[in-house]
């Protein structure tokens, strides 16, 4: 695990400069993490994410840039499989990752950010009316996760991933190639764009108000069928990501 990973590491910075090793937290309580979001599916996406988790409370603001405009965006916290971002070359043979094909790398979504007063469990996953809109976005929002969710995220073992991506260039989400999640949905509208593996802050998280971005869907023709989807991507898992790998295309 990437989480057991890094306290090996600190343990042994700690031995080599003679320090002592301060005890692991008992609590979620006052946690701060951050990531980096780089793109996927060479999106030209971008991005920063900082969370703060106090009990069962998760406080989280995601800035992106370079994605689709005018196309809501899908994003989430997953955690399993390996707790880490994916890399372009476990694609399939038509070069383009889809979510599944991510999967074993970052596991199934577990918290859904959506905007209010969108759900923000798994279910909400593809919840299109209430995802960040366009090429730009800056999202914050305080959302209840429950205390075994909470230690997660707490220790490291989150991954901040956003869908959506134009690999033709057409200026919407279209193609031939259906969504693994869904075959009435473009694979170009669950894609992955942009990740960002969750970890110890090495930043404040940054104050002040935020524009969490519109809800309009131009520029994406199948936001009814997107939200039959959501069930699946919740799902989304080592093992039933090799089970949909086959369905992808």
């Amino acid at each position: 695990m990437r989480t057991t990973r890094r306290l090996a590491s600190t343990a042994a910075i700690a031995a080599l400069v003679g320090l002592p090793l301060a005890a692991g937290p008992a609590s979620a309580d006052g946690h701060e993490l951050t990531g980096q979001l780089t793109q996927l599916n060479d999106s030209g996406a971008s991005g920063t994410a900082w969370a703060q988790v106090d009990g069962d409370q998760v406080h989280i603001k995601v800035d992106t840039q370079g994605l689709l405009a005018g196309s809501p965006h899908a994003q989430h916290i997953h955690i399993g499989g390996q707790g880490t971002c994916p890399t372009d070359d476990m694609a399939g043979e038509d070069g383009i990752l889809s979510t599944m094909e991510g999967a074993p790398a970052y596991g199934g979504v577990k918290v859904s950010l959506t905007q209010e007063p969108g759900k923000t469990d798994a279910g909400a996953a593809l919840d299109v009316a209430n995802f960040p809109t366009g090429a730009t976005n800056s999202y914050e929002r305080t959302i209840t996760v429950g205390d075994d969710l909470a230690q997660q995220i707490a220790n490291g073992d989150g991954v901040v991933v956003v869908h959506g991506i134009d690999a033709d260039g057409s200026g919407k989400y279209d193609g031939d190639a259906k969504s693994s999640l869904d075959e009435s949905l473009p694979l170009e509208a669950t894609a992955p764009a942009a990740c960002g593996e969750l970890a110890p802050a090495q930043m404040a998280m940054p104050q002040g108000g935020v524009e969490t971005g519109g809800t309009s869907t131009a520029g994406f023709e199948y936001a009814g069928a997107l939200a039959l989807g959501g069930l699946a991507l919740g799902l989304g898992g080592a093992g039933f990501a090799a089970n949909r790998l086959r369905t992808n295309r």
